[in-house]
């Protein structure tokens, strides 16, 4: 990973460009009147494809059964669908959709504030550790059969333990200077080289030849055990760590300017990065531990929304969300389908679809440098 001072191509307008620049640029201004109509327009086709991705599958369903699959469970007056394509829909189909926008949203978003809190445009939500971490933690259930009292771990416990364990140990390396981003980007690094180590030694000490596929399956991403527990806690967590971001939108505006520049508005450059980084590693160690590593979404997501309205946070953070959402819907739906009856994990697919996508956009920034 590339060190984390090089700013981001198009620094956030915020309160300090107005106060280094006079007026905005034509782009400038095209990108926010373009914001206007993006995020309406993106809502829109989230909540299209949401209905029509349900639809997808083996079993033939339409968007008017969905409709009434979930309006019987919300108790509203329709006819109930029969038994079998109600649970289709209710209980296989429906969570993995949700999950899978949950999941893709989160990313996203977490992506789009670690890129303006390190001024790296190579910053995704894995820079501190909580994937590797997660990794750790899955392999260990899989393979070792951890066990609490009479009962064993679940999977996703593990992950998420391991996620935050390895969260904690990246604020233990960074000691004091956790807010500063190259202090805590390199502990992410050191930690992360640390718990794939770890996570290659078991897999290579007491693996076995299923126990090893379900690993790689895991560790490559997968929604396949999306429940309605699992999407409320996604959502909570999600929900609540996209308002924090929001609400800190005109601090990561400053940011793209520099830390003094943020200090002289009134921020306190060291807290709220340290906020921001909790925040954000939260989320992803809870998305991570219901999906596996999904790469490059958070990558890949920002940059092209970035591209399309601007850095204003204010904006860019909910169009990413809604962004991220759609892209891992319609990946997680191509990865169930495609190779049908069998399954893909949808890392494979967002690293395929991701690669041409952040291409295109380091080929553009670069011609307009």
């Amino acid at each position: 990973m590339s060190p984390p001072t090089t700013p981001l191509r198009t620094p956030a307008p915020g309160p300090a460009a107005g106060a280094q620049r006079g007026s905005s640029s034509p782009a400038t201004g095209l990108r926010r009147a373009g914001a206007r109509y993006i995020l309406p327009l993106t809502v829109f086709l989230l909540l299209l494809s949401v209905a029509a991705a349900v639809t997808v599958g083996s079993a033939e369903l339409s968007v008017a059964d969905v409709l009434r699959a979930v309006g019987t469970h919300l108790g509203l007056p329709v006819r109930p669908l029969p038994p079998l394509p109600d649970s289709i829909v209710w209980d296989l189909r429906l969570p993995r959709v949700l999950l899978a926008a949950l999941v893709g949203a989160g990313l996203a978003v977490c992506g789009a504030v670690l890129q303006a809190l390190t001024r790296n445009p190579l910053a995704d939500p894995f820079l501190l550790g909580v994937s590797a971490g997660a990794s750790t933690g899955a392999v260990a259930v899989l393979v070792l059969g951890i066990r609490i009292g009479t009962g064993p771990v679940d999977l996703t416990t593990g992950a998420f333990v391991g996620s935050v364990a390895a969260f904690g140990a990246v604020l233990l390396l960074a000691g004091r200077r956790a807010g500063e981003p190259t202090r805590i980007v390199l502990a992410g690094v050191a930690v992360s080289q640390l718990f794939g180590a770890v996570t290659s030694l078991i897999v290579i000490s007491d693996a076995h030849t299923q126990d090893t596929r379900s690993v790689t399956f895991w560790l490559l991403g997968s929604l396949t055990a999306a429940s309605w527990p699992t999407v409320t806690l996604c959502a909570v967590v999600a929900g609540a760590g996209l308002l924090v971001c929001w609400t800190a939108a005109t601090a990561l505006d400053a940011f793209g300017f520099g830390a003094d520049t943020a200090q002289s508005l009134g921020f306190s450059p060291g807290r709220t990065r340290l906020l921001l980084f909790g925040v954000t590693a939260l989320v992803a160690a809870t998305l991570v531990a219901a999906s596996g590593a999904i790469g490059f979404v958070g990558l890949t997501v920002p940059h092209a929304v970035r591209f399309m309205i601007g850095s204003r946070h204010r904006a860019l953070i909910p169009s990413c969300a809604v962004t991220g959402a759609i892209f891992l819907i319609w990946a997680d739906t191509a990865a169930r389908t495609v190779f049908s009856p069998q399954e893909l994990p949808v890392g494979v697919l967002t690293a395929l679809l991701g690669v041409p996508v952040f291409a295109l956009v380091m080929r553009h920034r670069a011609g307009t440098s």
